[in-house]
């Protein structure tokens, strides 16, 4: 069964208030329906600056030229990341599976997107910054959220800009509709490859990642 997702907002009052105060000079925020906007529009720099003066309660990203809000992530959500972290040590210990990862994603890097985890080489990142370029980044991962932009966010937006910025490999794990989506052969800013698995499927993870997952326990975190 498909959990809606139309009655969450993205950010609560209080948080666009505080969010608001602390934006960068000429960056006039709005908050409409439960979201926030950027009223004049937001250049890459003026976003970098207002996500390093958000709240520790808002995760920003900068999608299409276009501020998002990135919901907090709830336990089912928190368990999932730790299902696929133990898989990924116990397959691939040269690796690194990275939660919370700042990455310059979409065409030319316009992009700016905070991917629930990324999987690199180990120690990939030391001496990166808050964002880093996608060289070198195997599999991005996305783990959906019930709220209402879910959708666009995480089946529409993420595929392009992980395309455009080719990561070989980006792997959706769909809570809404309980299946595993692994999108790779990333070319002219589109995934090639979608193939999409029912949770308890045996899941090949195509090089360079090289992973065979087993998602029966993923049943458990149906809801």
């Amino acid at each position: 069964m498909t959990r809606s997702t139309a009655a969450h907002p993205q950010m609560s009052v209080e948080d666009f208030e505080e969010l608001a105060k602390a934006a960068p000079e000429g960056v006039r925020l709005e908050f409409i329906n439960g979201r926030v906007h950027a009223k004049d529009g937001l250049s890459v720099e003026d976003f970098e600056e207002l996500e390093r003066r958000a709240p520790e309660t808002v995760r920003l990203e900068y999608a299409h030229g276009k501020l998002e809000v990135k919901p907090m992530p709830d336990g089912n959500h928190r368990s999932i990341l730790m299902w696929l972290l133990r898989q990924c040590m116990q397959h691939r210990p040269d690796l690194d599976l990275v939660p919370e990862s700042g990455i310059k994603a979409e065409a030319y890097r316009k992009g700016r997107a905070r991917a629930d985890a990324t999987l690199t080489p180990v120690d990939h990142f030391v001496g990166h910054g808050e964002w880093s370029t996608t060289d070198g980044v195997l599999m991005a991962v996305e783990i959906t959220s019930h709220d209402r932009d879910t959708d666009r966010r995480d089946r529409i937006d993420k595929p392009v800009g992980y395309a455009e910025a080719e990561i070989p490999v980006y792997l959706l794990i769909d809570r809404d509709h309980h299946t595993v989506v692994v999108h790779s052969e990333p070319k002219d800013g589109r995934y090639r490859q979608t193939p999409s698995y029912p949770w308890g499927a045996t899941v090949e993870l195509p090089p360079p990642v090289g992973i065979t997952l087993d998602t029966e326990q993923l049943k458990k975190y149906a809801d």
